[in-house]
């Protein structure tokens, strides 16, 4: 496009169509508008009516997302939010009973195949999985990533899904793995409304989509407001199109096709997606959509009433223009239909609908009833006065939940807890099978648990030359990555520094001649962007690294992490995997942003991610290799003070494994039981040796990865010889330690073990100021280890060990 100007919709001429056919294509979209909104309608009076407890819907989208779904091919990616529930209809991903039963949260994954009712309503996901793990075909079908609530967020895991296709298409070496793409001929289409318009994530996604011309289509959904506030405090002129005319294609060639549409218009609607897809599937290039003058007839969610914050008149427009309205005129004016034979397709697809909502809702209540008749079948037989009547409150209820059923077994078990009678027995027996039900429902499928899982890579040593030579860290480092892209044609690498300069620390030098700009390439300063982009690109296929430069700048990623990576295989229970290795590098090096550890802010909110804290660059390599050989998501923290420090090159640096969650004893020792990782177990080595001189031997632990925390309970048998513990990290008082002391002694029991108050040893509450003086001052030192240890024996024998302060 050689103009700079916002392309406005015209209306298709429709001349390759007999009025026949165009009649027919018309009636069928119709339908599915109207069911679409009566599921809408209905959906909220089950959240109102208290069947379901929440609903979320897509009442005045329909149109659109109907055009969408007609130039949806197999193959193609959506990556989209809560109000496409007419898209899933209109591309055949989801029924109208599956639909309620994910609003009744039914925990079957054949009746809710999104999510096993762990989402909420219109969070949809396709099942990308077989149920032992291995990957589908995506090119036979419909791919939707898994929905996530947080505004914005879709959008930069959709990078990903376009940037696979790209990728797809030029690099030859890829040929091999059909499965996932057609030559790179998948276009990644991303939904997202217009006040989310105004996060962070959408322009970066926005931005780095311009830059690198990956195939998009982005639907912008304007209804004018973001729950109560207008489109005017949302966005500079009130239109976010205006705003990014900017992007528009210049005479290069280079940027988005931006197109704006009204939502309301069916003709223009399916010509704009027509030519915008057609553009994005066969050059390649990224193009926005605005539908503007869409409604919200029943407002944001059946938690609140749009009329307390929209006024008559608009709300007067929003009757008048509504989409499904508009339509249904349009087609009598144009006689594809007259009214008699649209109200009696109107209640035909009512009567549908409430069938299977019907459907849905016994089936949900069939699978409650089973446990329901066990339970009061089982409490019956039990001989106690206020047993019967806990029993009596229960079958009170028109239709007992779960929680209601399993809260009154467990009240049961507490007031019979000195009682021992075989009723009870039976009881018990029933409960405990049940909870193994219940765990798989609700608990399950943290990590995708399938055949690839990191906790089956087999263990391979490193094995080494007797005359071999010191090297940096770094070079062991980038030895691995070497062996690994040669080894696999799927690893990519990427980040800010990762290409031209190898990266800041050197771990990828030399890899981008030699491997080419498309396998290691770098990135703007985007780390959401960096860390989805990576998501989208392992979802489909391939084996990213993620480079975040530094762990300070995690943060800036961390809603991805977070909301989307940690949790995919959870919310959808091992329908969708993503195995992205994050790697960073921080604890000790100068300063406040270039120094950090703020371990207990990962622990906390990523579960769902493995935490690799390698103390060198050899065990790091092993990780890696270890990772990039599984199918789970990881974080790799790196030592950023240990690039230069001097290691043995490995003869199979590219082939040995550290397995994850196994700690090693790095030294051995009788006294004290020392728990740390990263920089910090190096502070604690060099503590060692003058502590044996003051005739204190230390056990010294590391747990190598934080997630999972050592499997095999090693920190526990070290303890149950030294009996003493402490613990020592970077983190702040109470972050990281705390998760490792709750891991220790209540996980692995090692509570039991001690003779005196276990303690930890962590940097101070605030962040390190610049300088070696002002890392001395406020992180561990081997100073602080030493006395920190001596402590720990003065008191255990004062008279051997008096106090040093004193």
């Amino acid at each position: 496009m050689s103009d700079t100007h916002i392309k406005q919709s015209e209306h298709p001429t429709h001349t390759k169509l007999s009025f026949d056919d165009f009649k027919a294509i018309v009636i069928a979209d119709y339908h599915i508008a109207v069911e679409s909104r009566f599921v809408s309608l209905l959906g909220r009076k089950e959240v109102l009516t208290g069947k379901a407890k929440f609903g979320v819907f897509g009442d005045g989208k329909e149109l659109a997302q109907i055009a969408m779904a007609k130039v949806f091919q197999l193959g193609d990616w959506r990556s989209g939010y809560y109000r496409d529930q007419t898209f899933m209809f209109a591309a055949g991903i989801v029924s109208v009973y599956q639909f309620f039963s994910q609003l009744y949260a039914h925990p079957d994954v054949e009746a809710d195949p999104s999510s096993a009712g762990r989402q909420m309503n219109s969070h949809f996901a396709t099942r990308m999985l077989t149920p032992d793990g291995n990957w589908v075909d995506q090119t036979l079908m419909k791919n939707a990533a898994s929905d996530i609530s947080t505004t914005g967020g879709q959008m930069p895991r959709l990078l990903g899904f376009g940037l696979a296709s790209k990728m797809y298409r030029n690099n030859p070496e890829l040929v091999d793995m059909g499965n996932f793409s057609n030559n790179g001929n998948e276009v990644a289409f991303g939904t997202v409304g217009n006040a989310s318009t105004s996060e962070g994530v959408f322009f970066e996604a926005v931005n780095a989509a311009g830059v690198r011309q990956i195939p998009v289509v982005i639907s912008i959904w304007d209804d004018g407001y973001g729950i109560s506030v207008s489109n005017e405090v949302q966005t500079t002129k009130a239109d976010i199109s205006e705003v990014l005319k900017g992007f528009q294609r210049d005479e290069h060639g280079e940027g988005f096709e931006i197109f704006k549409v009204k939502g309301w218009d069916y003709p223009g609607l399916c010509e704009t997606y027509e030519t915008a897809a057609r553009i994005s599937r066969e050059q390649h290039i990224p193009v926005l959509i605005h539908v503007t003058e869409m409604t919200q007839p029943q407002g944001h969610s059946s938690s609140g009433s749009h009329e307390r914050y929209k006024s008559k008149e608009r709300l007067a427009w929003e009757e008048e223009y509504d989409c499904n309205a508009k339509m249904r005129a349009w087609m009598i004016e144009s006689s594809i239909a007259d009214e008699d034979e649209l109200v009696v397709i109107e209640r035909a697809i009512k009567d549908r609908v409430r069938t299977e909502q019907r459907r849905a809702w016994a089936d949900y209540n069939k699978t409650l009833k089973k446990e329901v008749d066990e339970a009061i079948g089982l409490l019956a037989k039990i001989q106690n006065e206020t047993a019967q009547l806990l029993l009596n409150e229960l079958k009170s209820l028109t239709e007992p939940s779960l929680k209601e059923v399993y809260s009154t077994v467990r009240r049961v078990f507490r007031l019979l807890r000195d009682v021992q009678t075989e009723e009870k027995s039976m009881l018990l027996s029933w409960y405990k099978q049940q909870q193994e039900i219940n765990r798989d429902r609700y608990n399950s499928r943290l990590f995708t648990d399938t055949a690839e899982s990191p906790r089956y890579v087999p263990a391979i040593p490193a094995e080494y030359r007797t005359d071999g030579k010191p090297v940096d860290g770094r070079e062991v480092l980038n030895a691995c990555f070497d062996a690994n892209f040669a080894r696999d044609a799927r690893v990519v690498a990427f980040g800010e520094d990762v290409g031209k300069i190898g990266d800041v620390n050197q771990g990828f030098a030399g890899l981008q001649a030699k491997y080419g700009e498309h396998r290691i390439f770098d990135t703007g300063i985007r780390e959401a962007a960096i860390i989805g982009q990576g998501m989208g690109l392992a979802m489909r296929g391939l084996r990213p690294i993620a480079e975040i430069q530094y762990l300070d700048y995690l943060v800036y990623g961390l809603t991805v992490l977070t909301d989307d990576l940690a949790s995919l295989s959870y919310r959808t229970k091992g329908g969708q995997k993503a195995p992205l290795i994050i790697r960073t590098r921080g604890h000790r090096l100068e300063g406040i942003w270039h120094s950090g550890s703020p371990m207990s802010m990962i622990l906390g909110s990523m579960r769902g991610i493995h935490v690799c804290v390698p103390r060198n660059m050899t065990q790091a390599a092993g990780m890696y290799n270890t990772l990039l050989r599984s199918d789970e998501p990881a974080l790799v923290i790196e030592c950023l003070n240990g690039y230069r420090l001097k290691e043995r090159m490995p003869v199979n640096v590219g082939e040995f494994t550290v397995p994850l969650g196994h700690a090693e004893v790095v030294r051995a020792g009788r006294d004290v039981t020392v728990v740390s990782y990263g920089s910090t177990l190096r502070v604690v080595q060099e503590a060692s040796a003058e502590l044996e001189n003051l005739g204190i031997s230390i056990e010294i632990v590391d747990p190598q990865t934080l997630q999972p925390f050592d499997e095999k309970h090693l920190c526990a048998q070290s303890l149950s010889k030294t009996n003493k513990l402490l613990v020592v990290d970077e983190d702040v008082p109470g972050g990281a330690s705390a998760f490792i002391l709750q891991q220790i002694l209540e996980t692995q029991n090692g509570y039991y073990h001690l003779d005196g108050q276990p303690r930890t040893l962590t940097a101070a509450a605030h962040r390190p100021p610049y300088g070696s003086d002002g890392d001395y001052f406020s992180k561990p030192s081997a100073d602080d280890v030493i006395e920190a240890v001596y402590a720990i024996m003065h008191e255990a024998n004062p008279s051997k060990f008096p106090a040093l302060f004193s």
